[in-house]
């Protein structure tokens, strides 16, 4: 592969991400209108997702599953972090739209950015400031702050999507330190691991395995466990190393247009006017900030 294609196919992969993620966004609103619960839905998806991966790696490159004894802790907490992530992600989904959860979801890099002004010592340029603005009043238009009603309804729905993208922020803080001394194969798998075990603690062990029935329903936490989670973690380590993690999260933005348009093709879903612009505001506000960060190496 030639130089110049293999930053085309780093696009390309970190555009995939976004399209895994969103559909799954999509068949996770199905399962839950026919009677999944967020609890059940995230156990099935993180122990049939870490079930992959250890197979991938056993089959593959059985080094990857090698770790420091001193390391251990910090995959725990990795992983409980993730079962917060997928937890308030998929819950959010189950009480508002799908692209409006995305879309609050995608506040995330804000809290990064404030993590590294806070706790790390980072000057912020005041076009990061005007991000942040930005993105918060877009993420007031899509949940339809607007319609005090519409808030009302919507409050448990648009709180879980909020703690999503808190969770996440930290998920990717400490993602991103653990990549500095493993592969990405490394973490995403004890990410994963820790992450099932979470909520095979805090729910039955495995009972959510008894819920779906039919081929239809089987079929889709199937695709959610494989497409949305185990090839979308794949294409977007892939787009890192090839195009960085900066380029590469910013071509994720499409991943909040497609959920949208995903949603409305197959559950009728619609944005009012306020929510579309919102929606726009929101992804040129992440953009922007993220945009204004430094030059990442390949590999995050």
């Amino acid at each position: 592969m030639t130089q110049q294609s293999l930053p085309r196919s780093g696009y390309l992969f970190a555009a995939l991400a976004a399209l895994f993620w969103a559909s799954s966004g999509t068949a996770a609103k199905f399962l839950f209108l026919s009677g999944i619960t967020a609890f059940e839905l995230v156990q099935l998806r993180t122990t049939l997702a870490t079930g992959i991966v250890f197979c991938r790696i056993l089959l593959h490159n059985r080094s990857l599953l090698a770790i420091d004894r001193r390391d251990l802790l910090y995959f725990v907490t990795l992983g409980v972090g993730l079962a917060a992530v997928q937890f308030t992600y998929l819950f959010a989904i189950s009480k508002i739209q799908v692209a409006a959860a995305i879309l609050i979801q995608y506040q995330a890099p804000i809290f990064v950015a404030l993590y590294t002004m806070l706790f790390l010592g980072t000057k912020l340029p005041p076009i990061v400031f005007a991000a942040m603005a930005g993105s918060l009043f877009g993420c007031y238009l899509v949940v339809g702050g607007y319609s005090l009603h519409l808030l009302d309804m919507n409050r448990m729905g648009v709180l879980s999507a909020l703690a999503s993208a808190v969770t996440f922020a930290w998920y990717t803080v400490r993602c991103e330190y653990g990549m500095r001394r493993y592969p990405p194969w490394t973490v995403v798998f004890y990410g994963l691991l820790f992450a099932a075990v979470t909520w095979n603690i805090f729910h039955p062990p495995l009972s959510a395995f008894l819920r779906p029935s039919g081929i239809a329903q089987w079929g889709w936490v199937l695709f959610i466990a494989f497409f949305g989670t185990v090839l979308a973690f794949i294409c977007y380590t892939e787009g890192i190393n090839r195009i960085g993690a900066t380029r590469a999260s910013i071509t994720a933005t499409l991943e909040p247009i497609t959920a949208g348009l995903i949603a409305w093709l197959f559950l009728g879903e619609t944005m009012e006017v306020w929510q579309l612009l919102g929606a726009t505001l929101v992804i040129t506000s992440v953009i922007v900030l993220q945009a204004g960060k430094k030059p990442e190496k390949n590999g995050g």
